[in-house]
């Protein structure tokens, strides 16, 4: 492996791509406060990029290089499209590009993207050939990786895996449930054990991340261990906890005081295309678990900017 995955510590951790939680501004604070070994941006689709609106789509792709390396994450069923993105993602200077085959999104699967992939191996390798092709056009050295679930409506790990790992690919990220199962289900991590077996009889060297219901670095310890997986990947876990990958308990003050940091990186680094509400579902996460936390979530829903966001925490922290 010419690339970043080599040389990571096993087990590694990522942060998971998820729609308009793990942008610019949460991963900025995130490296501030607790890096996790890689980054995941967003999902962004091939298709916008190569369209007329790819200017407001360009925020998914802001990073700094303080939380390199960095792996973006595309999804698209059109070859086309998908080998000019790579080519044009791979400039950019990220570590790595990750196809999306697992997103349960009905929008994103109606385009045969996502967990739509999982019903058609022929469409699947087209995509990954022509990430391949895109980041070769570009002639920069970049990690191609697929994030994929164990099957549609039932698991198809035996045909779905192997198929994935015959092509050739840097790291394989497994969310430990079905299409059909969404988030509902607790995840299986039986699965990820599998697919490590699998991978291993195929004598590879792809890295495989297990993903689905791990909740701390403790956790994911464990996880891995059971597993033999060589990286963990956490999601929901990260949400109002910037601190997760430090591990570092933080204190309500510190929680509060980095939500208003995070609410001005926001406006600074997304304000000019993104709604200020996609905040709000951060300030859920901050404000939890201690007095008046209720009443001060119900205010922080009718703030329309920083300021009166910093206003109402000043206020709290003076009276608590």
């Amino acid at each position: 492996m010419k690339n970043f995955w080599g040389k990571l510590p096993k087990p590694f951790f990522c942060l998971a791509p998820m729609a308009d939680v793990t942008d610019a501004a949460f991963r900025c604070i995130i490296t501030k406060y607790g890096k996790p070994d890689v980054f995941w941006t967003e999902f962004v689709s091939a298709d916008g990029l190569t369209s007329a609106g790819r200017e407001i789509l360009k925020d998914n792709l802001i990073y700094s290089k303080n939380e390199k390396p960095i792996v973006a994450q595309l999804f698209s069923s059109n070859p086309a499209k998908m080998r000019q993105t790579a080519k044009y993602v791979a400039s950019l200077g990220f570590d790595g590009i990750d196809i999306n085959m697992g997103c349960p999104d009905r929008s994103i699967e109606k385009q045969g993207a996502g967990a739509a992939m999982m019903k058609s191996k022929e469409k699947a390798g087209e995509i990954i050939k022509a990430v391949k092709d895109g980041i070769k056009d570009s002639k920069k050295n970049v990690s191609i990786s697929v994030k994929t679930r164990v099957g549609y409506n039932k698991s198809q790990l035996e045909e779905w895996i192997p198929f994935l790992l015959s092509q050739n690919i840097d790291a394989l990220t497994i969310h430990a449930r079905t299409r059909k199962e969404m988030s509902k289900a607790p995840a299986n991590w039986d699965y990820v054990k599998r697919v490590v077996e699998i991978r291993n009889e195929m004598k590879i060297k792809t890295k495989i991340i297990g993903n689905g219901d791990v909740v701390d670095i403790k956790d994911g310890m464990k996880k891995a261990k059971e597993t033999g997986c060589d990286g963990i990947m956490i999601g929901r876990g990260i949400f109002g906890n910037p601190w997760l990958f430090s591990e570092k308990i933080p204190t309500m003050k510190e929680k509060l005081k980095v939500m208003v940091e995070h609410t001005k990186l926001f406006e600074k680094l997304l304000g000019k295309h993104r709604n200020f509400a996609v905040m709000k579902k951060h300030y859920k996460a901050y404000v939890n678990g201690f007095d008046g936390a209720k009443e001060l979530r119900v205010e922080l829903m009718e703030t329309k900017n920083s300021k009166e966001v910093k206003k109402i925490i000043d206020n709290f922290l003076k009276n608590h």
